[in-house]
């Protein structure tokens, strides 16, 4: 008996301290986030009114790049995350191009924008106030959606001089499985700026970051994560069918459940 005790307390002191670990993993991750945000922003406010708009569109972005890619390391380097993003290298000096991403979580933008340095992101018009992400994205001539019109005119002209262009077509987060419908927009900047459209597949099983979530929660960690190419849309003529085709695309490829072809939600270390 004293020997299954023994082995007992030392499987105990063993989960406690894998618990411990898991915990300062997560927030120490959290809080290097902020910290990189924060020095990036209290330097792009004197930058954005000094620079020509196209320097300041180019060093914004390669530094909201470079930022969230030494997040993205740390990430993997503590065991938050298991990480495969590399599909998106490809991407790289394509012009005229809009990448379209199902949502299942808050990191989605990060994790992209940590590995293409010349995107532009439509992102919610709240978050140009926020003071973590507001100054960068500003510097970086991100696209608020606040107005729809505005929206598609501001992405259309990004689209026109070659930009490469990052939204969400479902418009927010991933609520219900596989995939929520999809806003036309989409399909109006691509029939309006002549712009191919490329798929992004997201696939985690994970339920952190995930709409409704709690951030403080801890998920069993590492989380399998992985970005794959999907399929290249040519610009629509008729938006209505695009819409219909593309969300029958999305549907038909996540149907089988996030992250059941990427091994599930963790992996034992």
């Amino acid at each position: 008996m004293t020997e299954l005790h023994a082995i007992h307390a030392h499987s105990s002191a063993r989960g406690l301290a894998r618990t411990v670990y898991d915990y300062t993993a997560l927030y120490s991750s959290l809080l290097l986030l902020g910290a990189i945000c924060l020095s990036w922003s209290l330097l792009t406010v004197p930058l954005y009114p000094l620079l020509p708009r196209e320097l300041a569109r180019r060093w914004g972005r390669r530094g909201i790049t470079a930022g969230f890619r030494l997040y993205a390391r740390w990430l993997e380097r503590v065991l938050v995350y298991r990480l495969d993003l590399r599909a998106i290298d490809a991407l790289r000096g394509e012009p005229a191009l809009i990448l379209a991403a199902n949502h299942p979580s808050l990191i989605d933008a990060p994790l992209i924008l940590s590995r293409h340095p010349n995107l532009s992101c439509v992102m919610k018009a709240d978050l140009s106030a926020n003071v973590l992400f507001g100054p960068g994205a500003r510097l970086a001539r991100y696209i608020r959606n606040g107005s729809p019109l505005q929206m598609v005119r501001e992405a259309v002209a990004e689209l026109r001089q070659g930009g490469v262009v990052l939204l969400f077509p479902e418009g927010t987060r991933t609520t219900r499985e596989p995939i929520n419908a999809l806003t036309k927009s989409i399909g109006v900047i691509a029939r309006h700026a002549g712009a191919p459209v490329q798929t992004l597949l997201i696939e985690t099983a994970s339920p952190y970051l995930r709409k409704g979530g709690g951030l403080w929660s801890l998920p069993p960690m590492p989380i399998a994560y992985r970005v794959r190419l999907g399929r290249r849309f040519e610009p629509p003529q008729d938006v209505d069918v695009f819409m219909r085709e593309l969300e029958r695309y999305f549907r038909g490829e996540l149907q089988s459940g996030p992250g059941t072809a990427w091994g599930g939600s963790s992996a034992g270390r």
